[in-house]
């Protein structure tokens, strides 16, 4: 009886390349896509563009370490200049994959606009990244500086993104805004939705764990602690059981409320302002301001 012949490696690999090449055709043709070159926005260049924007933020802080301050206005200027041509080449590629997923042969928003637009912004999201920094340093009584702040919180790195993601998301670049987030995500283990609405003045204490969903709207001042989550109750569906899209179904938090480690916020509820959720508390009802809850005053709360 005759051996059978070996498999070679290189006949390994090449069975490995056609099958993948053939389960890329059928995804393609079942969902009527393309193969002609990129379509998607690139995580590896929006990570760059999000380290140039920290940097133009807070050049002598978050900017190169050979900065001298006469150079800072160069710097900010050269570094927002190549930030936005990234911002205009991903931007593009994500309207131009809306288009076609319309069926539409071009764009309805121009990408050089809405980075325009964009830029515009950055003074105001420096003011509240400020109030971010001060309101961590004010807040923690192991941190001794601002500086500290900066360069060692994982909440104001969250912070940071999040703020340029919720401007990609208002400005209708929700992939840009969702890839932003998610890359802060996997820094510092705090998931935060681009949609998510955030005042002034927000600490987010340790961070790990939290996350805050796409329609929650926080007011100023409000404190975070370790595995919070403000999350949906329920997700309504359609007629053919898909999940309905857009619908607000997160909590609102009002100004000056401290949320301790562990508490989970559910549904479309309101945490009237200056209230106090405890530590591992349950809450799926609204409670009124000045309210102080904890863990014996939540269960049963539906």
């Amino acid at each position: 009886m005759s051996a059978s012949p070996a498999i070679t490696p290189a006949d390994e690999l090449s069975d490995v390349v056609e099958a993948l090449r053939a389960a890329r055709r059928q995804w393609r043709e079942a969902h009527r896509r393309g193969g002609d070159g990129r379509e998607l926005p690139s995580r590896e260049l929006l990570a760059g563009m999000v380290q140039c924007l920290s940097g133009a933020l807070f050049p002598m802080r978050l900017g190169p370490p050979t900065l001298r301050p006469e150079n800072e206005d160069f710097y900010v200027g050269h570094t927002l200049g190549a930030a936005m041509t990234t911002l205009r080449q991903q931007a593009a590629l994500e309207l131009r994959h809306d288009a076609r997923q319309r069926g539409e042969a071009e764009p309805a928003q121009d990408a050089g606009e809405l980075a325009s637009r964009f830029l515009r912004t950055l003074p105001r999201l420096r003011v509240l990244l400020d109030s971010d920094v001060l309101a961590a340093y004010q807040g923690d009584p192991a941190a001794r500086s601002v500086d500290e702040v900066l360069l060692c919180y994982p909440g104001l790195r969250a912070l940071i993104s999040h703020r340029i993601a919720h401007e990609l998301y208002q400005l209708g670049l929700p992939l840009l805004a969702r890839v932003v987030a998610e890359l802060a995500h996997a820094d510092t283990g705090i998931d935060i939705h681009p949609g998510a609405t955030i005042g002034s003045g927000c600490f987010i204490d340790h961070g790990t764990g939290v996350v805050i969903g796409e329609t929650a709207v926080l007011g100023e001042r409000v404190r975070i602690y370790q595995n919070v989550t403000l999350g949906a109750k329920s997700i309504p569906t359609d007629g053919d059981g898909l999940a309905v899209k857009g619908q607000p179904r997160h909590p609102v938090v009002e100004d000056e409320v401290v949320i301790y480690a562990g508490a989970t916020v559910l549904g479309r509820v309101t945490i009237g302002r200056g209230s106090i959720i405890g530590g591992n508390v349950w809450l799926t009802r609204s409670v009124p301001p000045g309210s102080v809850v904890t863990q014996a005053d939540s269960v049963g709360c539906g």
